[in-house]
C-alpha cells in the first residue's frame, strides 16, 4: 500500500513535468523524482495505458523515447486543470469519503483536504443533479455511525438502527445482531442477524441514518453463517431481467457504480450496459431519476412503464408555473 499511494502522486507529476522538459534524460528525470531509472521506466510503461474514456490509441498518452531522452507527444489533456461535471464531482466526493472512512488506507489528512477542495469547487459551480442520502451525502457516514457500530460488534452487544433500502425507497426500524465489519469494493459493510427479517442481512454503513447499541447481548441464532464474498458482492440469479440501457456520458457512472454484465462504447462519449434488476419500480426510479440521460433499450415493457411514470408527472406537473 505504501508503494502505490507513493507512486500515484509520482504518475500525477510526471506528465506536466516532462511536458515542461521535452527531451529531459530519463536518468535526469529518475533523479529528480528521487527514484531508479528502472522505476521511472515502469513509472513511464504505466503512463502509456491511461489516457482519456474510449482508450483507443489516439485517447492514451504517448511518449517517444530518443536514446535515453523522452518527451510526451500527446498529454490526454493533463496539461491543463481538470474541469468535473457535475456527476463526476459527485462520484469523486463519494469515493473521498469512502476513503476517509476507512483507517489505515490513506493519509487521512491529505484526503479530508482533498475533500474539503473538491466540496468548495462543487459548492461554487452549483452542480445539479447530487445525490443526498440520509446522513449527508451517499457515500458519507452519519456522526458515530461507525463507531457506534464497531463497538458493539467488537462487545458482542445488539444494535437498534434506522435504515434507508435503497432497492425499495424506504426506511426502516430494524434490530440487528452484528456478525462482523466487512470491506468491499471500497464500501463499509455490517454483516448481521436482522430479528425483522430472520435472516442473515448485509448493512452500508452509509445508509444507516441513525443506529443505538443496547444493553443486551447479541445473540444470532445457530443458523446464522456468515456469508462468502469472495467472488463478490453481488451474484446474479439466472431468472434476473436484464435492462439494455444507452447512457450519456454524465450518466456513465452507473455502469461503474452498480455491477453491469456489458459495456459497449457508442459516440460522443456515451455507453450502452446490460444491467440486471431484481426490483422494476427501482429500475424506473433510475432511469427517470437521470433526466434524460438514460434511455432503455430493452425490454420493452420497462421503457413503457418509464415513459407512463414520466408522462404521468408532466401531467401532474402541468399547473405548475414554467421558469
Amino acid at each position: 500500500m505504501r508503494s502505490a499511494t507513493d507512486r500515484l502522486p509520482r504518475l500525477l507529476a510526471l506528465v506536466p513535468y516532462l511536458l515542461s522538459r521535452p527531451g529531459i534524460p530519463v536518468a535526469d528525470a529518475a533523479a529528480d523524482f528521487g527514484v531508479g531509472e528502472q522505476q521511472l521506466r515502469r513509472d513511464l510503461e504505466l503512463l502509456w495505458m491511461c489516457g482519456l474514456p474510449g482508450y483507443g490509441p489516439g485517447d492514451l498518452i504517448d511518449l517517444s523515447f530518443e536514446g535515453e531522452t523522452v518527451t510526451v507527444t500527446y498529454d490526454a489533456g493533463m496539461n491543463r486543470p481538470l474541469r468535473l461535471t457535475a456527476s463526476e464531482a459527485t462520484a469523486l466526493l463519494v469515493a473521498l469519503r469512502a476513503l476517509a472512512d476507512t483507517p489505515g488506507v490513506a493519509d487521512t489528512d491529505a484526503v479530508q483536504r482533498a475533500l474539503a477542495k473538491v466540496e468548495n469547487a462543487v459548492g461554487q459551480a452549483r452542480p445539479a443533479g447530487v445525490v443526498v442520502g440520509l446522513a449527508g451525502r451517499e457515500g458519507a457516514l452519519g456522526p458515530g455511525v461507525r463507531e457506534t457500530v464497531q463497538r458493539a460488534t467488537s462487545q458482542g452487544r445488539a444494535l437498534r438502527m434506522r435504515y434507508y433500502t435503497a432497492s425499495r425507497d424506504e426506511i426502516s426500524e430494524r434490530t440487528v445482531d452484528p456478525m462482523r465489519l466487512l470491506l468491499i469494493d471500497g464500501r463499509s459493510y455490517l454483516e448481521a442477524w436482522c430479528r425483522q427479517a430472520g435472516g442473515m442481512r448485509l448493512f452500508r454503513l452509509d445508509r444507516i441514518d441513525d443506529v443505538e447499541a443496547l444493553d443486551e447481548p447479541a445473540q444470532p441464532p445457530p443458523e446464522a453463517e456468515p456469508a462468502d464474498f469472495s467472488d463478490g458482492l453481488f451474484r446474479p440469479m439466472p431468472d434476473q431481467p436484464v435492462a439494455e440501457l444507452e447512457l450519456d456520458p454524465d450518466a456513465r457512472w452507473i455502469a461503474e457504480y452498480y455491477p453491469v454484465d456489458e459495456v459497449t462504447e457508442l459516440p460522443g462519449g456515451r455507453a450502452r450496459v446490460r444491467m440486471r434488476y431484481s426490483d422494476r419500480s427501482w429500475m424506473v426510479r433510475l432511469v427517470l431519476g437521470q433526466g434524460g440521460r438514460v434511455r432503455v433499450s430493452s425490454p420493452d415493457d420497462l421503457a413503457c412503464d418509464v415513459r407512463q411514470r414520466a408522462e404521468s408527472a408532466l401531467t401532474r406537473a402541468r399547473h405548475l408555473p414554467s421558469t
